[in-house]
């Protein structure tokens, strides 16, 4: 259980104040940016190798970031027509340092007792690529993405290994990055606080977006029309995936529950297609126009 100052969740950027650079490094082409779409600052990180442009939260390797939430939420846009790595390291309940890599560069799934490797296929407008899981340079017309990592369920699927902390991220080139959050809540774009209330979503463990770690919807407009939500491993699936793909369709999930070996888990952490339906009811109920759900 994340220790309360990670409750209910934590906005990496923001408590280690990455603008700083005191606790978190750079090196290469790393800029800050305001990013008018989004309403606030952005950091671009490019360059022909990763290994000479970078963001790196610890500042130094030999600490950690001890950061205990499920998920990791890495709200980013790979840069068109190029290439993007990131590093994730965590370490296991038996203090086993494994590092979980995914990369556009990755053309299979590749693993060893301290690493995992995993191809990751960016999502766009076109969705018959990604439906062939080809990996690649971006495409010019990829989207922002929230992707969500359940770190223990990686670290259980993948090695049959126990998840403790986030040790450390590298986010390598070439990358727009938004922010990043812990937390052991499963938080759902597209979904208001009402709505949240209305469905009884917190008895299932799910909370809306948090607005600082929330990509902006104009008016009239859907979530899930304007970016890429990606949960991994996939919502219910207890079979390991051999790449980071965007669901299509976008995923409603059954009501089977991923549980890891020894740590069974107190709530589910997918939506069932029970509360997906009270959510369109909710939608029916709020909208002048009946809109339905957003999936």
């Amino acid at each position: 259980v994340p220790a309360a100052w990670q409750r209910p969740y934590l906005n990496i950027f923001k408590h280690f104040r990455v603008e700083e650079w005191k606790r978190s490094a750079k090196e290469g082409d790393v800029a800050a940016l305001t990013d008018t779409r989004l309403k606030g600052t952005i950091y671009r990180i490019r360059g022909s190798n990763p290994a000479s442009s970078y963001l790196q939260l610890p500042r130094a390797g030999t600490q950690s970031l001890g950061l205990t939430g499920r998920y990791l939420y890495l709200l980013f846009r790979p840069l068109p027509r190029k290439h993007f790595l990131v590093h994730l390291d965590v370490t296991t309940e038996d203090n086993q340092v494994v590092r979980i890599s995914f990369s556009n560069l990755f053309k299979e799934f590749k693993s060893t007792a301290t690493w995992l490797q995993f191809p990751f296929v960016c999502g766009a407008a076109s969705e018959g690529t990604a439906r062939r899981g080809a990996t690649g340079a971006a495409p010019a017309d990829v989207r922002w993405t929230c992707l969500v990592l359940d770190l223990p369920s990686v670290l259980a699927l993948y090695l049959s290994r126990r998840y403790s902390h986030l040790r450390g991220v590298k986010l390598c080139c070439n990358l727009l990055v938004k922010n990043l959050c812990t937390s052991d809540l499963l938080f759902e774009p597209g979904v208001t606080l009402s709505e949240a209330r209305l469905a009884d979503l917190s008895s299932r463990g799910v909370a809306p977006m948090p607005r600082e770690l929330a990509f902006p919807v104009p008016k009239g407009e859907k979530w899930h029309d304007l970016y890429d939500y990606i949960r991994f491993p996939s919502e219910g699936s207890k079979v390991p995936c051999d790449c980071i793909r965007k669901s299509f369709p976008s995923p409603v999930a059954g009501d089977q529950v991923l549980e890891e070996p020894g740590r069974p888990l107190t709530q589910p952490v997918t939506l069932s297609r029970a509360v997906c339906d009270r959510l369109s009811l909710v939608h029916h109920i709020t909208s002048p126009k009946a809109v339905s759900a957003p999936w």
